[in-house]
């Protein structure tokens, strides 16, 4: 098995929060501004697109997106784990996920109010079609994992604020990444033109 060299030990950071919260634009500009060497696990995609599975107690979700995420990490790739993650179905697995895990590992919970992710919604394009009603359904109120060393951003933290945040608490600013991904490169330019908290997609 092809490994990437890491010294010392990749960093694990899990980004929790519920649909229109922000995690999933703060998830990719993370691993925009390190470059090259973090794995970006998103739980829609490998839930939704590659099981093909409705989120519910019981699915094969949680094991396989905590087995994907050693994977990652046992290859030598820091990892960006990002979705709502439900507790009551998630907190099994990630926390076997997190215990396992011999570098660091940093989870972060975005607490959003319902009407707050509702408007953060409304300004994602192709989104029109899911109703409030869906995005109602979907709401888990407080639904941080607990974990020791677990931080909660409220809706007063920016972007900015969070993804600093993010990369200066896991070392991941200061690591150097396998290959620069730099924003003169035209695919990363202009995605970081296009970054806010209200186009999460």
């Amino acid at each position: 098995m092809t490994r990437v060299r890491r010294d010392p030990a990749p960093v694990l950071t899990i980004i929790r929060g519920n649909s229109g919260s922000g995690k999933t634009t703060a998830a990719r500009e993370i691993r925009r501004r390190y470059g090259r060497g973090c794995a970006l696990l998103e739980q829609d995609h490998l839930r939704r697109i590659i099981l093909r599975e409705h989120d519910h107690d019981g699915g094969a979700a949680p094991a396989f997106i905590a087995a994907t995420a050693r994977s990652a990490l046992g290859l030598g790739y820091h990892v960006v784990l990002e979705g709502i993650l439900y507790a009551k179905h998630y907190r099994a697995a990630l926390e076997s996920l997190i215990a396992g895990h011999p570098g660091p590992s940093h989870v972060y919970y975005l607490d959003i109010p319902f009407e707050e992710t509702l408007r953060r919604h409304a300004t994602r394009p192709g989104m029109a079609h899911i109703t409030e009603a869906e995005m109602r359904g979907w709401y888990a109120p407080s639904d941080a994992l607990g974990v020791p060393g677990e931080t909660v951003f409220g809706p007063a933290a920016t972007l900015e604020a969070i993804v600093t945040t993010v990369l200066h608490r896991s070392g991941l600013a200061a690591a150097a990444p396998l290959a620069p991904c730099p924003v003169t490169c035209p695919r990363c330019s202009v995605q970081a033109e296009g970054v806010h908290l209200g186009a999460e997609q």
